[in-house]
C-alpha cells in the first residue's frame, strides 16, 4: 500500500483509549507488584529507624528518676554492736602484810619479829645499843627484858639473793616496822628511847 493509500493521521480524542504499547498488561503487574512490596519494605525499615532515635533522644533529653534508699539512724541502731557493760570496780586492793598474830606485850619486855619469804637465807641481828644477838629461821619471835638504860632497840634482817620480808621492834605498846625484798637487801627497825633516858 502506498503513502497515498493511508488514513490521514487523527490524534487522539479524550474519551478514546490510550495507545497500545509494546508490553502486555499482565507483564507490567509483574514488575510493578513486587517493585511496591520493596517500597513498603524499605519504608518500614527507615521509619522503625527514625522512630528508635527518636525515642532515644527523648530517653536521653528526660532522664530517668534515681532512686535513693535512706538508711534511718534507728535501723543503724539495730545494726549497731551491742554497746559494751560498764563496770564499776572500787579502789584498786591494798597489799595487806600477813603479820604473826599480834600477843600484848607484857611491860617492861621488848619484842622483835621477821616474816614473809627468803628462799634462799636470811640473816636476822636484834637487841639494843648494848646488846646485839643472832637470829634464824621465818617466821620470828624474840623477846627481851627492857633495859631502861638502853638508848634504843633494833632489828635488822638481810636477805642472801631474793624473797620478801617485814620486820617490827615493840617496846611498851609502840612498834616500828621495816620491809625489804629481793637481792640482799635489808629490813630494819629501830626504837629510841626518851631524850633524858627511860623508856615511858
Amino acid at each position: 500500500m502506498s503513502n497515498s493509500q493511508l488514513p490521514p493521521y487523527q490524534p487522539p480524542t479524550a474519551g478514546s483509549a490510550p495507545a497500545p504499547t509494546g508490553r502486555p498488561k499482565w507483564a507490567r503487574k509483574r514488575i510493578a507488584i513486587p517493585a511496591s512490596f520493596v517500597i513498603l519494605f524499605v519504608g518500614v525499615v527507615i521509619g522503625a529507624a527514625g522512630g528508635t532515635d527518636q525515642k532515644k533522644t527523648g530517653a536521653e533529653a528526660k532522664p530517668q528518676p534515681t532512686v535513693t534508699v535512706t538508711v534511718t539512724a534507728a535501723a543503724k541502731a539495730e545494726k549497731a554492736a551491742p554497746q559494751p557493760t560498764v563496770t564499776v570496780t572500787g579502789p584498786p586492793k591494798t597489799k595487806t602484810v600477813e603479820t604473826p598474830a599480834e600477843q600484848a606485850t607484857p611491860s617492861g619486855t621488848v619484842v622483835f619479829k621477821v616474816w614473809g619469804s627468803a628462799p634462799s637465807g636470811v640473816e636476822v641481828t636484834y637487841g639494843s645499843d648494848s646488846d646485839n644477838r643472832q637470829g634464824s629461821g621465818l617466821p620470828m619471835t624474840k623477846t627481851l627484858k627492857l633495859d631502861s638504860a638502853a638508848l634504843y632497840y633494833d632489828v635488822t634482817a638481810q636477805l642472801s639473793g631474793g624473797g620478801d620480808i617485814n620486820c617490827s621492834v615493840t617496846v611498851n605498846g609502840r612498834t616500828k616496822t621495816g620491809h625489804a625484798s629481793g637481792g640482799y637487801n635489808i629490813c630494819t627497825a629501830q626504837l629510841n628511847g626518851g631524850f633524858g633516858g627511860g623508856w615511858s
